[in-house]
């Protein structure tokens, strides 16, 4: 089962200005982060036999026209189980149904199976079909996916890739930018990038850098003009999985050492 994008220009930090919206091809089709109405995906939908709405996360650049869809085609609004009360404000709707992992949503001749894919957000999925995964902000073809703290999860988001990886469907279908061709490739590119973030962490915290700003100045080397809060919010996240691990020592406000000792 194939899938059909439309780019949905909508208010959202990613460089593209876009979120991709995602419809199966055939019977009962599913659509996925319908980010805002426009005429263009008005016209998808219109041409589509949509019987189910769904969103990979629920970040406001992809879901701002969920509840618009489901009432003007009348298809089962689902959300990942456990999650409702957070779809349903981010969305404006009650879903219908809810997902879990290996859950399959009947759109499509063989149907559309969930994917837990958590980290960039936590009820985040992807849907999958036998030509590749819509795989939301797990993934990007260029640059880097923001695991931002409190609600991203480093640790989760480094099993997420590790788990495409290892499936390694045809494509991967991302919320933001050109369509990965080559996923595995993506994901190794991905996993070096944040690997190599938590190392100039590491180094940041073991040269006497305490407090999140002391870090992401000595572990970002680049202009974060407009975008040094997300990169603020991804070092705690990293502080966050490095204490988990027992690498350093961090209280929510300042990070040591893991030997160092606090006054």
């Amino acid at each position: 089962m194939d899938w059909r994008r439309v780019n949905v220009a909508v208010e959202s930090r990613a460089p593209t200005g876009e979120t991709a919206a995602y419809l199966s091809e055939g019977p009962d089709a599913l659509l996925v982060d319908p980010a805002d109405r426009t005429p263009a995906l008005d016209d998808a939908v219109s041409a589509a036999d949509v019987a189910h709405v769904a969103v990979t996360h629920h970040h406001p650049d992809h879901v701002g026209a969920v509840a618009d869809y489901a009432r003007e085609t009348s298809a089962t609004v689902w959300a990942r189980r456990g999650r409702t009360e957070s779809f349903e404000s981010a969305t404006g709707i009650a879903p219908d149904r809810t997902f879990a992992e290996g859950t399959t949503v009947p759109a499509g001749d063989d149907g559309v199976e969930v994917l837990d894919l958590p980290g960039h957000a936590p009820e985040h999925v992807g849907f999958a079909t036998e030509s590749g995964v819509v795989s939301g902000d797990v993934a990007v073809a260029e640059g880097s996916v923001v695991v931002g703290a409190p609600e991203g999860d480093m640790r989760a988001y480094l099993s997420s890739l590790r788990r495409l990886h290892s499936r390694n469907p045809d494509a991967l279908y991302p919320g933001h930018g050109p369509t990965i061709d080559e996923p595995r490739s993506s994901c190794r590119r991905l996993l070096r990038h944040r690997r190599g973030r938590e190392e100039r962490v590491r180094e940041a915290v073991a040269a006497g850098a305490a407090t999140p700003e002391e870090i992401l100045d000595r572990a970002y080397e680049k202009d974060l003009s407009g975008v040094r809060d997300l990169a603020l919010a991804t070092v705690v996240a990293h502080l966050e999985k490095l204490a988990v691990e027992g690498s350093l020592r961090w209280d929510g406000n300042q990070a040591l050492p893991a030997r160092a000792s606090r006054r």
